[in-house]
């Protein structure tokens, strides 16, 4: 078995031995612009290394998000049958109408991302917190194989594999299989392949990767424009796409910011209740994007709809949270706490996050915030849903980048490994982010993305 420090230990030996740090950043910082790996106007990756997995690690990580998986599978069944329980979502009246809209296909989440922390303590065992379910289409997956193709064509990557194998984890082939699983399960047999649209905002800051996804589906012989929800138009029966014909929407725009502008009336909906497009992902992926899913989850009053294994792998991988309430419940001990003055009391070992917001908007992380703003945050939570989750283990791991000057300095970055799902069974690659801050997001600012790739010792 490999000794992964090691690995990394050379790995940030080499960017020390000669210019190869310098020429390898000459390879990344051009590569990255050429091919459209940029969010926004930034580039996505500031550092020299990719993360590294073994294989008992990745493997580690699919068993346990495939067990994790499958716990919100059987949320998802049964939130679409009990009201009462989907009460706890705070969805409104118009999401209610949303998720009630025919699919043509089983799955709500063809496409998705638990986010997490893995951590290895010191004897190299691992540890694995998932904090948040991205249950809408996901960003990153295209980012990541593009990445991990010019990463391999770095000099520092090149002599790295003089010693070590390498194995990326490839994404996009995962997604496509997704997308055409639904397709055909709508469509009702395999005679022909979708013609896409990717509906998003203009001027969003991943619009690169649509771009990618565009030439990578016309490899596989699939014809794919992008468009905004202002360019559909659903007449006669058929959806059209800047003009163009379509019967597939690849939907990157979010539910909530849909609904904030159109409300239920859109081409998109008409076409959805007239059956005449496959959407991925469906309406009904929000049940499991709702932050209060977690809550939902861990929260002591659903444990009827979870098996023993179940329950002690939301206790193992899934931090307490609850969403802010005026309740009593139960703490991650068993104890009984009166929930808001509990979460105004313990504030240095959680965090608040809104119940529908993303890119970290509007998450305060308690033990970086004065009392007197996470207080009216708290009883802010009361009118406007959100959650508060007890802090999970934070993984961090030492990176190398390249200054200005040309020096190279080596310094600690947080870590987070988020697990790509499709079509609720699968776990293909994952999204991995640094940051210097405890907020980890790229769409708030900071942070970089790096590939990840599976290490072995050559034989």
């Amino acid at each position: 078995m490999i000794h992964l420090p090691s690995a990394i230990n050379h790995y940030h030996d080499l960017c020390h031995t000669g210019t190869l740090a310098q020429e390898s950043w000459a390879v990344l910082a051009p590569g990255m612009q050429e091919r459209q790996l940029v969010f926004g106007d930034r580039p996505l990756c500031t550092v020299l290394r990719p993360l590294f997995h073994t294989n008992e690690d990745y493997a580690y990580l699919s068993e346990r998000t495939t067990l994790i998986l499958q716990v919100f599978r059987k949320l998802t069944q049964g939130l679409l049958v009990d009201k009462k329980l989907r009460a706890q979502l705070y969805l409104d009246g118009n999401e209610e109408q949303l998720i009630s809209l025919p699919t043509g296909y089983q799955t709500n989440i063809p496409t998705a991302r638990l986010d997490s922390f893995f951590v290895r303590n010191s004897k190299g065992k691992p540890s694995l917190n998932f904090i948040e379910f991205n249950g809408e289409s996901p960003a990153g997956m295209a980012y990541n194989d593009v990445l991990a193709e010019l990463f391999l064509e770095t000099p520092l990557m090149e002599k790295f594999e003089q010693r070590y194998k390498l194995e990326s984890l490839e994404v996009r082939p995962y997604a496509v299989d997704a997308l055409l699983r639904i397709y055909y399960q709508w469509l009702g047999n395999q005679s022909k392949l979708p013609d896409i649209a990717i509906v998003d905002w203009a001027g969003v800051p991943t619009a690169s990767e649509f771009e990618l996804f565009v030439d990578y589906f016309a490899e596989q012989g699939i014809h794919a424009i992008v468009c905004t929800p202002d360019d559909l138009d659903f007449h006669d029966g058929k959806m059209y796409a800047a003009g163009e014909p379509v019967d597939f929407i690849y939907k990157r725009v979010l539910s909530s910011e849909f609904l904030q502008k159109y409300g239920l009336n859109h081409p998109l909906i008409e076409a959805l209740r007239a059956k005449a497009i496959c959407m991925a992902n469906p309406f009904t992926c929000k049940l499991l994007h709702k932050k209060a899913s977690f809550a939902l989850v861990s929260d002591e009053r659903n444990e009827r709809l979870f098996k023993a294994a179940e329950l002690e792998a939301i206790r193992q991988h899934i931090p307490w949270t609850r969403m802010i309430e005026e309740r009593y419940t139960l703490d991650s001990r068993g104890k009984k706490i009166d929930l808001l003055s509990w979460a105004v009391d313990n504030q240095e070992r959680l965090v608040l996050k809104p119940n529908d917001d993303y890119g970290g908007k509007g998450v305060l992380i308690g033990w970086e915030t004065d009392s007197s703003t996470w207080e009216k945050a708290v009883v802010n939570g009361l009118n406007e849903p959100s959650i508060i989750q007890e802090r999970a283990n934070i993984a961090y791991e030492d990176f190398p980048s390249v200054d200005e000057k040309g020096n190279v300095d080596i310094s600690q970055r947080l870590v987070d490994c988020d697990p790509f799902l499709f079509h609720g069974d699968t776990i293909g690659g994952c999204l991995t982010r640094l940051s210097t801050v405890t907020l980890l997001n790229v769409t708030a600012g900071g942070g970089s993305v790096v590939p990840t790739f599976l290490v072995q010792e050559l034989e």
